[in-house]
C-alpha cells in the first residue's frame, strides 16, 4: 500500500521549503522530499554565508522573463514586508548592505532553520537523500516513484529549480517532468554569472586587475535593453563585480556590452574645457577623474602621450580618449557558465501556469515555482523574494 499525501512538494530549497510551510500549516498533509543530504544548500552559500533574503524595493520591474506580466500576482500578494515579519516573528537580526539589499547579521543557517521550524509547525515530513524516479499522473492522483518507496499525492510541486551551481546539486529534473507532461520551456541559461573574454585581446587590460568602480553598463536594445549602475571589476581574466553579473542577464552571445566608466562626467568636454586654462600633462588630468593606475593603463592602452601638455592636445584627440571613457564597447565570447551562475534564466513557460496559484493549466494538481519558471530576478535578493512569492502562492492553493 503506497503512502498517500495530499501534497508532495518536490525540492527543499528557499521555495519548497516556504510552499511546505504555508501548506501545512493550512492543515495540509504535506511530504517535502531532496535528493540532497541537506535543506536548501544554496540559501546557506548565499551572500558569503549570510542571505541576501529579500530586497526592499523588490517589483515586477526587476524581474525578466518572456511573459513579463506573469510574475505581478504573486509578488503583490508576499511582499519583502511580509517576509520581513516572518523574520522578525523569528527573532533574526538582519540589516541592509546596498540598495534595499538584505542580508542575516550572523548566519544563512537561520533562514533555513526559521523555514525547517515553519514546516515542522506545519506538520511537514521531511525526506532528504531521497531521488524521485518517475512521477506519473493516474486519475486524479499522482504516483511518485522514489529510491525510498512510491508515494501518492492530490497535488505535486515541483520545486527544484534550475541548472545552476551543480556542485550542489542542481539537476534538471523540473525540464524532465515538463517535457513528460508536454509543457513548453524558455531555453534555459546561466544568468547573474561572470562573463569570459578572448584570452589574447584580455591580455592588454591585465594590469589593470583589481582595479573597481561604480559604472553605467548596459546591452541590448529597446525592450531587450538592460542597464544598470553598478561596481565594476577589473580582473586577470575579464570583468567582474555586480554590474557584470547584472548585465550578463541581459547579455547575448555575440552582442557587445557598454560601459561608461565615468558617468557623472562628459569626459571630452571636461578636457577641451580644461585644455584652456591647464599647465598640466595628460595624465596629471585624467588622474583628477580616474583611479591612478586605470589612468595611466588607459592612456597606454590608446597610445595616448600621458606626459604631453594637455594644452598642446588637439580637441579630436581629447574627444576620442573622452568617448574611449564614457563609451566604452567590449564584446565578451561567453560566460563562466552554470558553474559559477548564481541563478538560471529561462525555465517552464509561464504562460502554461495560473498566475494566482501557479498550477499547469493543463495538469491539475501540478505546480512550479522559484527558479523552475521562466522568472528571473536582478541580483540583489529578488531572486529569493521570487521563492518566497511563488511558494506561498502554491502553499495556499495546494
Amino acid at each position: 500500500m503506497n503512502t498517500k499525501y495530499e501534497v508532495v512538494v518536490i525540492g527543499a530549497g528557499a521555495a519548497g521549503l516556504m510552499c511546505a510551510a504555508v501548506a501545512g500549516q493550512r492543515g495540509k498533509s504535506v511530504l517535502l522530499l531532496d535528493h540532497a543530504s541537506v535543506l536548501a544548500e544554496k540559501i546557506r552559500i548565499s551572500g558569503g554565508g549570510r542571505c541576501n533574503f529579500t530586497n526592499l524595493y523588490a517589483g515586477p520591474q526587476n524581474y525578466l522573463s518572456e511573459n513579463p506580466h506573469f510574475c505581478k500576482s504573486a509578488l503583490a500578494r508576499y511582499t519583502p514586508q511580509d517576509f520581513l515579519a516572518l523574520i522578525r516573528r523569528h527573532g533574526i537580526a538582519f540589516h541592509e548592505k546596498h540598495k534595499g539589499q538584505l542580508f542575516c547579521d550572523h548566519s544563512a543557517e537561520q533562514i533555513i532553520q526559521m523555514l525547517k521550524t515553519e514546516c515542522i509547525a506545519g506538520g511537514v515530513e521531511i525526506k532528504l537523500s531521497t531521488k524521485v524516479r518517475q512521477l506519473s499522473k493516474q486519475g486524479e492522483q499522482f504516483l511518485i516513484d522514489t529510491d525510498g518507496g512510491a508515494v501518492v499525492a492530490d497535488s505535486v510541486v515541483i520545486a527544484t529549480g534550475g541548472l545552476s551551481i551543480p556542485k550542489i546539486g542542481a539537476t534538471d529534473f523540473a525540464y524532465r517532468i515538463a517535457k513528460q507532461f508536454d509543457l513548453p520551456l524558455i531555453a534555459p541559461t546561466p544568468a547573474l554569472v561572470p562573463l569570459t573574454f578572448d584570452a589574447d585581446s584580455w591580455a592588454t587590460f591585465v594590469p589593470l586587475a583589481g582595479i573597481a568602480m561604480e559604472v553605467d553598463i548596459e546591452t541590448g536594445v529597446k525592450k531587450q535593453r538592460g542597464h544598470f549602475r553598478e561596481d565594476l571589476l577589473f580582473t586577470h581574466r575579464g570583468l567582474s563585480g555586480p554590474a557584470v553579473l547584472q548585465i550578463s542577464s541581459y547579455w547575448q552571445p555575440g552582442s557587445e556590452i557598454r560601459i561608461n566608466l565615468l558617468p557623472e562626467v562628459e569626459l571630452a568636454d571636461q578636457l577641451i574645457h580644461e585644455k584652456a586654462t591647464s599647465r598640466k600633462n595628460l595624465g596629471n588630468v585624467l588622474g583628477q577623474y580616474l583611479p591612478a593606475r586605470l589612468a595611466e593603463g588607459w592612456l597606454q592602452l590608446g597610445n595616448f602621450a600621458a606626459d604631453g601638455r594637455i594644452a598642446d592636445m588637439p580637441d579630436k584627440t581629447l574627444r576620442a580618449l573622452g568617448e574611449s571613457i564614457n563609451q566604452w564597447k567590449i564584446t565578451p565570447n561567453g560566460s563562466e557558465g552554470y558553474r559559477k551562475a548564481e541563478v538560471t534564466r529561462g525555465g517552464l513557460d509561464t504562460r502554461v501556469l495560473s498566475q494566482q496559484t501557479m498550477m499547469v493549466n493543463k495538469v491539475p494538481g501540478l505546480y512550479y515555482i522559484g527558479e523552475a519558471v521562466d522568472v528571473t530576478g536582478w541580483l540583489g535578493g529578488f531572486n529569493f523574494q521570487w521563492a518566497w512569492a511563488s511558494g506561498v502562492a502554491a502553499g495556499q492553493s495546494v
